[in-house]
């Protein structure tokens, strides 16, 4: 059994925060892989269903970002699970918009959910990283994640979406890699078509069918003629 936690802060007001594209990710694969309908539980929502061979609960929890992990202690105890099975969907400033990384243990960056769940069961669980980019100042850092993905990015926010969903299954048995494929290949740029050069193109063409040399038509033969020679032949 794994456990899927994304992080984020309960209410209208802040769901379409960039703070809260951890809820976003959880909400997509519940909603791609058919999961039970969302529950409270554990001082969070809670959904349950398969990924794969995998049976995985999903958990939102509503406690606030600093306090995120008092509900992933809640449901881990209960559930038996142990650090190493449990998966946190997290918003990161130094990834670029759109960029997804999987890493397992390191620290918490600054990250309030992050450092929570890390005071609770320590740093040995694993991480996707949800990139949205920096503004560049450090005093803008907080409107900036508690402030609504912009227009411009809800094109790749959706794409990322699709991706975290497709590759869910693969990363509940184990395989990271094909999440972060299956993002990437979602918002890669379409590859232009290759123009021949003028050169390669000529020698690509087919050649024009070579002359054959046709035999000239042999004239009619008469037959008197013939007969008048073998006469005289005779003569």
């Amino acid at each position: 059994m794994k456990l899927f936690v994304g992080l984020g802060n309960p209410g209208a007001k802040y769901a379409r925060n960039r703070h809260n594209v951890g809820f976003m990710a959880v909400e997509a694969i519940a909603e791609a892989h058919g999961f039970a309908p969302w529950r409270g539980k554990f001082s969070g929502q809670v959904s349950e269903g398969r990924l794969g061979r995998e049976k995985v609960i999903l958990l939102k929890p509503e406690t606030f970002m600093n306090l995120s992990g008092d509900a992933v202690q809640a449901a881990a105890a209960f559930y038996k699970i142990p650090p190493g099975d449990i998966t946190v969907f997290h918003d990161e400033l130094d990834l670029g918009p759109g960029k997804l990384r999987v890493k397992t243990g390191g620290g918490h960056a600054g990250h309030n959910g992050l450092r929570s769940i890390t005071a609770h069961l320590g740093p040995d669980f694993q991480r996707v990283r949800i990139g949205i980019g920096h503004p560049g100042n450090k005093k803008l850092v907080s409107n900036y994640v508690l402030g609504d993905f912009a227009k411009f990015e809800e094109d790749w926010l959706a794409k990322l979406l699709e991706g975290v969903a497709e590759g869910a299954p693969a990363l509940a048995e184990g395989d990271g890699s094909v999440l972060s494929n299956a993002v990437a290949r979602r918002l890669a740029p379409p590859k232009p078509e290759r123009k021949k050069p003028a050169a390669e193109a000529e020698k690509a063409a087919p050649a024009p069918e070579a002359a054959v040399a046709r035999p000239e038509p042999v004239a009619e033969r008469d037959p008197q003629s013939m007969l008048q020679r073998l006469a005289e032949k005779f003569r």
